[in-house]
């Protein structure tokens, strides 16, 4: 019985991602956030991917698009990083930002490892959760 259940928890932690990935994700994603709310887009692009830095091309393009379609992530009141999780060979940080309204809003940033360290490839707003009556 005890070999079984070692079997099962290190079968689980191989699955997890790994934990010394979690810091230095998370503060790729914090350290963008800081750049958006010093308004330095310049710095705030270079944590984007080769793929994002593509379909933007300049630092402006790209600030704008935050500016305007994530406002919750340009000038957040509060930001919270929840669990990492691999998908489909994607690894995925759930993050909860609270936006100056004081509305939370759940992302899900999709992080890839580059020689400049990790980077951001996508991020995807997710409904909000069910709140229980």
């Amino acid at each position: 019985m005890r070999r079984s259940l070692l079997a099962v928890i290190v079968s689980v932690a191989l699955s997890l991602p790994g934990l010394a990935q979690e810091e230095p994700i998370r503060k790729t994603i914090q350290s963008q956030i800081d750049a958006f709310l010093a308004d330095d887009f310049a710095r705030a692009f270079t944590f984007a991917s080769p793929n994002i830095k593509g379909m933007f091309g300049t630092a402006e393009n790209f600030g704008a698009m935050v500016k305007n379609g994530y406002p919750m992530v340009y000038r957040p009141a509060e930001v919270e990083m929840m669990e990492l999780r691999e998908i489909a060979g994607n690894l995925w940080q759930r993050v909860r930002v609270v936006d100056q309204a004081g509305q939370a809003h759940y992302l899900d940033y999709m992080m890839i490892e580059t020689p400049e360290g990790w980077q951001i490839n996508a991020v995807q707003l997710l409904p909000a959760p069910d709140i229980g009556v």
